[in-house]
């Protein structure tokens, strides 16, 4: 697993990697960024992850997911905040994306 010190690094790193989708956080399920797919907790996986914790601000505190669909054959990056600020999800998406936190 690769070593990065901020958030922007990171995205930089899987795009590089390849993640080159954006993806946004619903209570249900993950959306691309332009809207036209959405993907369930059963069609994708999580491939890595990276936390920041910047300036020990809770608004600075983020995580990063690299995602991958071997359904939709893409491979993408969702950012969320955690703790406080985190979106309230379905059992089964806090399920997908708690055990890799």
């Amino acid at each position: 697993m690769k070593s990065y010190t901020s958030l922007l690094e990171a995205i930089d790193g899987l795009r590089k990697d390849g993640y080159v989708e954006d993806f946004n956080l619903t209570q249900q399920f993950i959306e691309h960024s332009k809207g036209n797919l959405k993907l369930f907790h059963d069609e994708f996986v999580i491939d890595t992850h990276y936390r920041f914790d910047e300036d020990s601000d809770p608004e600075n505190q983020s995580i990063i997911y690299a995602i991958s669909s071997e359904k939709y054959k893409l491979k993408g990056i969702l950012v969320n905040a955690y703790g406080i600020y985190s979106e309230p999800l379905t059992n089964q998406m806090l399920e997908k994306l708690s055990v890799r936190i």
